[in-house]
């Protein structure tokens, strides 16, 4: 688990995005152990469910589940999230960009379009247009942004399609938004995990024996630690 020092996020409302998956869930539980109030969004109830479970069981503030597709979620739609979240929290802190999508390794040509505009949706398009609904909170807070980046040298390479593309094309949103936001007392942080235990890279890796490869608890604290170290 994180070596977050105990109430480093108190009083902090942190809303992640991909909050089921192997690096959300764990961000969310980490920050709630740290005593922040975590926005759970994501897109099926049950799984954000059971996160929701363990950050209560393990003694956190109760945290909020807010639904969403970022594969066909609208501008309406995520300001909506936004909304909600001002509303309900009353502030907003934190936004960490954690979901991603990815369907495996596919070569471009034979890649259905369908699945490359999905997939650049989920990527690249959602963490811009739920930033920007987010900006007056984070602005108002003097919060934080996060994107979880993935590695240069892999999804460069043949076969990472629409995932591959949009990971590089976030590299340039958050340059862009770090340079808008400098005076506006929002810090914009990027965040590359090393490999992880995740169901994504399974997808990838489907011969790798998964106990070679760490969980994404370690990731996941140190990504919480740059974000405290921003808060200060």
């Amino acid at each position: 688990m994180s070596a977050l020092k105990a109430g480093a996020l108190a009083g902090r409302v942190v809303l992640v995005t991909g909050a089921a998956g192997g690096l959300g869930s764990e961000l969310a539980k980490q920050a709630a152990a740290a005593g922040a109030t975590v926005v759970l969004a994501g897109r099926r109830v049950r799984p954000l469910e059971r996160v929701y479970d363990e950050i209560v069981a393990a003694g956190g503030p109760e945290p909020a589940i807010y639904p969403i597709n970022l594969e066909g979620a609208t501008p309406a739609e995520f300001a909506a999230l936004a909304d909600t979240v001002g509303q309900q929290c009353g502030r907003l802190d934190v936004l960490i960009h954690a979901a991603a999508g990815f369907g495996g390794l596919t070569p471009l040509e034979t890649l259905p379009a369908e699945d490359w505009l999905r997939s650049l949706q989920v990527n690249l398009n959602a963490p811009f247009v739920l930033t920007q609904q987010c900006l007056p909170l984070l602005r108002a807070a003097h919060g934080t942004c996060v994107f979880v980046l993935d590695e240069e040298a892999r999804v460069g390479k043949a076969y990472w399609n629409a995932y591959g593309v949009a990971k590089f094309a976030l590299r340039g949103l958050v340059s862009q938004w770090a340079q808008e936001l400098e005076s506006a007392g929002v810090h914009v942080l990027d965040f590359t995990p090393p490999p992880m235990r995740t169901t994504l890279r399974a997808r990838a890796y489907f011969a790798e024996n998964p106990e070679t490869v760490g969980t994404a608890d370690a990731p996941a604290g140190a990504c919480l630690q740059a974000v405290v170290a921003a808060l200060a």
